[in-house]
C-alpha cells in the first residue's frame, strides 16, 4: 500500500506540472508539481530498501503535503488570484491521507468516534468536490492574467501563446467588469504600437462600450505605455 500513495505523489506532481501552462503564473503549481515529484521519486527508493518506511508513515506524509497546499492553494485561489491548481490536487492528498489514517484506526474506535470519523471524511470529500469545482471547473484568473500581460510587455513578449497579447485576452470576467476595460485599453495600446489599425479600432470600441479611457486608472495606463516604451515600442493613443 505504501507504494500506491508513492505513486499517487507522482501521478499528481505530473498532472500538475502539466497543467500549469495554462495558467498566467505557471511557476506557482510547477514548484508544487517538482515537490511532489521529488517526495514521490524518493518514496519509490525508500520503498525498495530493506526496511521501507510503513504505510502509516506515508498516509501521515500525504496528509501534511495536503492540508499545507490547501492552506496555500486557497490563498492563492480566493485572495491572490494567481493559481487554481495547488488546492484541489493538495485536497486530493488531504483526503486519501487523513482518511487512510481513519480507516486504520476504524476498528480500534467506539462506535461513537466512528460517527465522528465518518462525518469528517464525509466533510473532506465534500470539501475536494468544492475545490475541483471552484478551482478546475470555473476557476478563472482575470487578474493575474492581466498582471502577467503587464510583466510579458515589459519584457517584451508581445506575440505567441505565452504573450502579452494573449494574456490579456484572457484577462476578462463578467463579475469583475472593472478589469475589462483594462485589458481592452491594454490590447489597443499594444496592436496600435504594432500597426494592426483593424485590431486596434476593434479593441477600441471595446474599450468605448466600456466607459473609455475614464474607466481605467490612470496608473494603468502609465504602466502600459511605459512597459511599452521599455519594450522598444511607441505607444499610440486611442482615437
Amino acid at each position: 500500500m505504501g507504494l500506491e500513495h508513492v505513486l499517487l505523489a507522482c501521478i499528481a506532481g505530473v498532472t500538475v506540472v502539466g497543467m500549469s501552462k495554462r495558467q498566467p503564473f505557471p511557476e506557482l503549481s510547477q514548484r508544487f508539481g517538482v515537490v511532489l515529484l521529488l517526495i514521490g521519486l524518493i518514496g519509490i527508493l525508500a520503498q525498495n530498501a530493506p526496511d521501507p518506511p510503513s504505510d502509516r508513515f506515508w498516509q501521515f506524509v500525504l496528509t501534511s503535503i495536503g492540508g499545507i497546499g490547501v492552506v496555500v492553494g486557497m490563498r492563492h485561489m480566493a485572495y491572490t488570484r494567481m493559481d487554481v491548481l495547488i488546492a484541489p490536487f493538495s485536497g486530493i492528498l488531504l483526503c486519501v491521507g487523513s482518511i487512510g489514517l481513519l480507516w486504520d484506526e476504524w476498528s480500534r474506535l467506539s462506535e461513537f468516534e466512528q460517527i465522528g470519523a465518518f462525518i469528517l471524511s464525509a466533510f473532506l470529500c465534500i470539501g475536494e468536490v468544492y475545490l475541483v469545482f471552484r478551482g478546475l471547473l470555473i476557476g478563472r484568473l482575470p487578474q493575474a492574467w492581466s498582471q502577467a500581460g503587464l510583466r510579458n510587455l515589459q519584457r517584451g513578449l508581445i506575440d505567441g501563446p505565452n504573450g502579452a497579447l494573449t494574456c490579456f485576452e484572457k484577462a476578462w470576467d463578467v463579475e469583475d467588469e472593472h478589469l475589462n476595460p483594462m485589458a481592452y485599453l491594454a490590447l489597443q495600446r499594444i496592436n496600435a504600437a504594432k500597426g494592426d489599425v483593424q485590431e486596434s479600432n476593434k479593441w477600441a470600441e471595446r474599450l468605448l462600450e466600456q466607459g473609455g479611457e475614464r474607466a481605467v486608472d490612470e496608473a494603468w495606463i502609465k504602466a502600459i505605455e511605459g512597459a511599452l516604451s521599455s519594450s522598444g515600442i511607441k505607444a499610440n493613443e486611442a482615437e
